[in-house]
């Protein structure tokens, strides 16, 4: 099982100054529907639907997720609209939408999520080791850093979506 090791911020504005300067390049934007299948004890099972935004292309995604803090096992491989669709009609839950913006800012890959359902926009640089994200010193621009802050994940946020439409 892989590891993902993140940090994630509580992006006070949307970097468009920095974008016009050149200083964070834009890769690429998706438009991504999450769903959750489980959530229990540290454990997630989801599923996404990611729309490419500039070439229209769509593909769909199921992860497996364990552990909790900005250090997890995850499993995530590529699965076909059809079973992407049996499973979000199984479920009957809204999808969390956003909008993800990866780029490169001074070499450090970062991924902008602007949630378009609530006013939230975060933004989360992955590592390849956990000493290398202890060790990291973001800019002030990335904003507070929310990487435990438990009603910042994605699960939490989309709990609270799926109350809102009860």
């Amino acid at each position: 099982m892989a590891m993902e090791i993140e940090r994630k911020f509580l992006l006070p504005e949307y970097p468009e100054r920095l974008i016009q300067e050149g200083e964070l390049k834009v890769l690429t934007r998706h438009s991504i529907d999450q769903t959750y299948l489980a959530i229990e004890d540290g454990q997630e099972l989801r599923v996404r639907k990611i729309s490419d935004l500039d070439t229209g292309e769509v593909t769909y995604t199921h992860t497996f997720k364990d552990g909790k803090g900005i250090s997890r096992q995850e499993i995530e491989y590529n699965i076909s609209a059809g079973l992407y669709n049996q499973m979000i009609e199984a479920v009957k839950a809204v999808p969390l939408v956003k909008t993800r913006i990866t780029g490169v800012w001074n070499g450090t890959t970062v991924e902008i999520d602007l949630y378009t359902q609530l006013e939230l926009t975060v933004l989360e640089v992955e590592f390849d080791s956990l000493e290398e994200a202890e060790s990291f010193s973001p800019p002030d621009w990335f904003g507070q850093d929310v990487s435990t802050e438990k009603k910042y994940s994605n699960k939490t946020v989309w709990k609270e979506l799926q109350q809102k439409q009860e």
